[in-house]
């Protein structure tokens, strides 16, 4: 073909240079603004030295009834996967292959989540603190020989329960309570919690057990924080308790907040998705998102 020919033909070619990554996303014609955002958060949060150019979902895959999203990540340095439940990233330059990230990342998951005692996913929540109080009491439990060791686990529990009655507190924000207990009278707080949360005659065992559960608890780490022959018994047997009563709340406050947005107010779907943003004053929320019309709750 001749050179006039060419610049003549009404035919156009695309470009023989890749388009710029920070891009792509223009010409996508499925976003999903928050879960990219989270994403983004998260490889930021990982690779705080990287620009992320561009995140793209490459697909999810059930395995055993466990749903991975898979993600391609490009930064101005590096190219990614990041794989969720919980999520990790593995550069492309040495996992070439996603379907051979996937195993991996499904084989290394269930070694650290069986060494891990909250299973915490990578993203921020409002109950980060919480979790971190009771790893770092677990720790203190692994290394713990004298009675003193065992003291330290106690404290750390107490302050732990007292954390989560903040925690829960700025959760409920707005709601006023008969009465107005000190910070640290965790059983008084309880109480109100659980009427708060668990209303009604048939929540009333519910109720009855969680209200159980802290007045036990509660003394016991307390026992536990002062007595010169604490041990490695009543230390396991506390910090177990203490999990559970956090896994409690933080399933009542997720129900609370589920049941007041199960659907859609916009095109009624109940394919409703949460996300968590740490900048919603004051302390960071939840908000819903409707995965089929986009419709969002955040403030």
């Amino acid at each position: 073909m001749s050179e006039e020919q060419t610049e003549s033909s009404e035919c156009t070619l695309p470009p023989d240079h890749p388009l710029p990554a920070d891009q792509l996303g223009r010409y996508s014609p499925e976003r999903d603004f928050y879960a990219e955002k989270d994403i983004a958060d998260y490889i930021n949060g990982q690779a705080p030295d990287e620009d992320v150019q561009n995140v793209e979902r490459i697909k999810t895959e059930f395995v055993l009834g466990t749903p991975y999203e898979m993600w391609d990540v490009v930064t101005d340095k590096d190219r990614w996967w990041v794989i969720t439940n919980p999520t990790n990233l593995y550069s492309q330059r040495h996992f070439p292959s996603l379907d051979y990230t996937l195993s991996f990342h499904i084989g290394l998951m269930a070694r650290v989540m069986s060494r891990s005692r909250n299973g915490g996913e990578g993203f921020e929540t409002p109950f980060d603190e919480v979790f971190r109080r009771h790893e770092q009491a677990c720790e203190l439990l692994q290394r713990a020989i004298e009675a003193v060791d065992y003291q330290a686990v106690g404290m750390q529990l107490r302050e732990c329960l007292v954390t989560l009655v903040g925690t829960i507190r700025r959760h409920l924000g707005d709601v006023e309570f008969n009465e107005r207990p000190k910070d640290a009278a965790v059983v008084e707080w309880n109480k109100l919690f659980a009427h708060h949360l668990l209303p009604g005659a048939r929540n009333a065992e519910l109720r009855a057990y969680l209200k159980a559960m802290v007045e036990k608890a509660w003394p016991l780490v307390n026992w536990l924080t002062h007595h010169r022959n604490a041990g490695q018994s009543s230390a396991l047997v506390a910090a177990d308790a203490v999990e559970a009563i956090i896994k409690h709340y933080v399933q009542l406050l997720g129900r609370e907040r589920i049941d007041r947005v199960s659907q859609c107010p916009n095109c009624a779907s109940r394919d409703m998705r949460t996300w968590y943003d740490r900048a919603i004053e004051p302390d960071g929320a939840y908000f819903e998102q409707c995965a089929q019309c986009g419709w969002d709750s955040h403030p």
